[in-house]
């Protein structure tokens, strides 16, 4: 029996103790995913100490702590040392970023595409890839990792952002969510916990839950991710990792300052972290800044892992990124690619090589970028007094709001209006009132009328 009685006693959560069948710690494991899961728990709820809960059903202690562990792996539940166990902000839904199949009954100004009218300016070299003598090189299994010359035109594509690295130490893979798979396979088990911004990529947080990582959020500012606050962490928690995303944080804009780079860099080699560097934003960083440096890989090469992909840059239906890595991490994400993907297709990785070797592939980033200049525009002209500073040339804007919940409305309310953006509680890796606002892709409809019509949608709706 309970040594105390728990009748009017208060706690965060009571399971039903008749519901428990034997093994009891996947039992109560069971019984918490699905009140999570159904809403009767939300997101941030403070669990009972496991002491507690071992007395409330009548269960030795280390049957609750075998619990608690099993759901921790399985993204539901996470530990602030000294304070308690929490139920997960994602735990109950998926915030995973997608295309809709049919969009003619709304706007896009929520996924960001990559400014699709430019795609055909790859036509002719697609035919003329189709026409090659030699397919065969092209069509087997051989040079996982990327044939030489494919490998070889990612490293000249990212010289323009100052990434240097060597043959041996790059891949070609199939997008950068492809790469970031790979990398958080090979490198992290499920447990490890992973440092990342407050508000990132969704599609991060998801696969991160996919693999029962444990995202820690690290507050930011005006130039990234604060360093002041990761160390603080890195002494409260066993940090693995970090994920950042410098040269535009999504959904934010932010752009980390060179200054913030060396501390954060300084921060991973004293605490021994994995650096995720998802940089495929670069390229606009390098464009409209002569005096743009070096992403962080370049500072700590052997703590780093690169990602570059060229769907934004270059063309989103050809599946390819690259993925630098040092010397220590080679052997495990080579292992990693290879049972994922066993390999990328060297029909995609050849047209993007001939786009990069031929200069096409600059000339469409130039024209991408004069795009996104002008959509830009468009929106200083509709959202005159939202401060803009992160990447001028982002492909997306962010416009913040008093409140998660006022977020929340917006983008349900414009949906009825016809026009799609995304709302916070899609990037969010921990609630906060600090962070609320919706992202505006403007990169995604078929012509400036269209995002200007849509703009001034969302202008009148929030009075601006």
């Amino acid at each position: 029996m309970p040594i105390n009685s728990f009748e009017n006693y208060p706690m965060g959560w009571k399971p039903n103790p008749n519901l428990l069948k034997r093994p009891y710690y996947q039992s109560i494991a069971e019984l918490l995913e699905s009140d999570i899961k159904n809403g009767y728990l939300s997101p941030d709820t403070k669990l009972p100490p496991q002491r507690e809960l071992a007395d409330y059903l009548d269960l030795n202690f280390t049957t609750i702590t075998r619990a608690y562990k099993l759901c921790e792996l399985r993204g539901l539940i996470y530990t602030i040392t000294g304070s308690g166990t929490f139920v997960s902000p994602n735990a109950a839904k998926s915030i995973t970023i997608s295309a809709v199949a049919d969009q003619k009954h709304f706007i896009e100004l929520g996924m960001v595409y990559s400014f699709e009218q430019t795609n055909h300016m790859v036509n002719s070299t697609i035919k003329k890839v189709g026409h090659l003598q030699n397919l065969d090189i092209l069509t087997n299994y051989k040079y996982p990792n990327g044939l030489p010359h494919h490998r070889q035109a990612g490293l000249t594509w990212m010289n323009q952002f100052n990434l240097h690295a060597d043959l041996e130490h790059i891949s070609v893979v199939s997008g950068s969510q492809n790469a970031l798979a790979i990398a958080l396979t090979a490198l992290f088990e499920p447990g490890d916990y992973i440092a990342t911004d407050y508000l990132t990529y969704s599609n991060f947080i998801e696969l991160a839950k996919m693999l029962h990582l444990q995202i820690l959020p690290i507050h930011m500012d005006e130039s990234g991710i604060i360093s002041t606050e990761l160390k603080y962490q890195c002494e409260k928690f066993p940090i693995k990792g970090i994920y950042l995303m410098p040269s535009c944080n999504n959904p934010t804009t932010i752009e980390m300052s060179d200054e913030r780079k060396k501390e954060i860099s300084d921060i991973i080699e004293k605490y021994q972290l994995t650096l995720i560097e998802d940089d495929t934003m670069a390229f606009l960083s390098a464009a409209y800044n002569p005096d743009y440096k070096q992403p962080i890989f370049q500072l700590i090469p052997e703590r780093s892992v690169y990602i570059c992909g060229t769907g934004k840059s270059i063309c989103s239906g050809l599946r390819i990124a690259y993925i630098v890595y040092g010397n220590h991490f080679s052997s495990k994400i080579k292992n990693s690619l290879y049972n994922i993907n066993v390999k990328t297709s060297s029909l995609d990785a050849e047209i993007l090589t001939r786009l990069i070797v031929s200069g096409k592939a600059k000339e469409i980033c130039n024209e991408k970028i004069a795009l996104a200049q002008n959509a830009n525009g468009l929106f200083q002209k509709y959202f005159p007094n939202v401060i803009v500073d992160g990447n001028p040339l982002s492909f997306f804007r962010f416009i913040p709001l008093s409140s998660s919940s006022k977020a929340a409305k917006c983008e349900t309310d414009l949906q009825a209006l016809g026009v799609r953006v995304f709302s916070t509680s899609r990037f969010l890796t921990s609630n906060s009132k600090n962070y609320s606002g919706i992202r505006i892709a403007l990169s995604s409809t078929d012509n400036m009328e269209e995002l200007e019509y849509g703009l001034r949608i969302v202008s009148n709706y929030l009075n601006y």
